[in-house]
């Protein structure tokens, strides 16, 4: 005698079919600070004239601008504050590369002593 069936198991229903989704929209990141940044950086040039501080200044709220891009959706310079699409990674690099970039002009300029440290007072 064997343990076996002698019979062959009777036919098995598959499992109904999964219902076919649709693929969901990749979500397209935002490059809404690029013009922002660019105007910032050309607005720390233009200030430049007036006070070594204004290009530091500039290039710090941009490089705190670009921190927050890479640790969240925290815009600071988003009207909103907040995004509902996180920044393409174009964006972010123009805003750390300009906040990068600003200081850089505001060490030259010191360096060389080519602009005002305060602005309306001759020897600083």
């Amino acid at each position: 005698m064997s343990d076996g069936r002698a019979y062959p198991r009777p036919y098995v229903r598959p499992p109904p079919a999964r219902p076919v989704r649709v693929a969901e929209e990749r979500a397209e990141r935002s490059n809404a600070a690029v013009p922002v940044a660019v105007v910032l950086v050309l607005l720390g040039f233009y200030l430049a004239r007036y006070s070594i501080l204004a290009p530091a200044a500039l290039g710090l709220v941009l490089l705190f601008s670009g921190g927050s891009f890479l640790s969240a959706r925290l815009n600071p310079l988003s009207p909103h504050f907040y995004l509902t699409r996180k920044p393409s990674w174009l964006a972010v690099g123009v805003v750390l590369l300009g906040g990068l970039g600003l200081f850089y002009y505001a060490y030259t300029l010191f360096v060389a002593h080519a602009g005002p440290f305060v602005p309306g007072v001759p020897g600083l």
